[in-house]
């Protein structure tokens, strides 16, 4: 079956779209918006990335996507179809937070300790074009929560109390193998 969707580069730490503020997406969708959906799919998947940003992919704008799925980077995650993120909103947090390993498509190499809340409640536009709500935790929750530090212009080393934490990915895959 023929992938939907191209693979495209890949936005790296230092790039200027990666600390900007995003702006919102129009909808419904535009064929160039649906399309771009469709490759950042592609390149997340090729990448083995679990979600992907926008100005990931050198586009400004409000749109993410959410696809965790088992891998030797998330050996734990859960499966989740893709789900296209557009113009989200994150409406209620819970206060318990959870520190753990985070890494990122446009920092390659390294990982580091984030302290992300448990659980989020958010709305977003689906690719459909309807509002939706959800409830996300745990992992789901802590995808959602890097995706949206990124069309907000931050990225998680941002967000890492204790720099000491930083490991490079092949000492973390020692560390996951221990």
């Amino acid at each position: 079956m023929k992938q939907k969707g191209r693979v495209l580069r890949i936005t790296q730490l230092g790039e200027p779209v990666l600390r900007r503020a995003s702006k919102n997406v129009p909808v419904p969708l535009s064929r160039a918006h649906d399309r771009l959906i469709d490759d950042m799919i592609a390149t997340m998947k090729k990448a083995k990335g679990v979600g992907i940003a926008a100005p990931q992919v050198g586009e400004g704008l409000n749109l993410f996507i959410v696809a965790p799925e088992p891998s030797a980077r998330y050996p734990k995650a859960p499966r989740m179809p893709p789900v296209a993120m557009i113009n989200p909103k994150l409406v209620k947090r819970s206060i318990k937070m959870v520190t753990d390993w985070e890494g990122c498509l446009s920092i390659p190499g390294l990982r580091g300790r984030v302290p992300r809340h448990h659980a989020v409640e958010v709305e977003f536009t689906a690719r459909d074009g309807r509002r939706q709500r959800a409830e996300m935790t745990g992992f789901i929750a802590r995808i959602f929560q890097h995706e949206f530090d990124h069309i907000n212009g931050r990225v998680y080393m941002d967000r890492v109390k204790d720099t000491r934490t930083f490991m490079t990915e092949s000492q973390y895959r020692k560390l996951l193998h221990a």
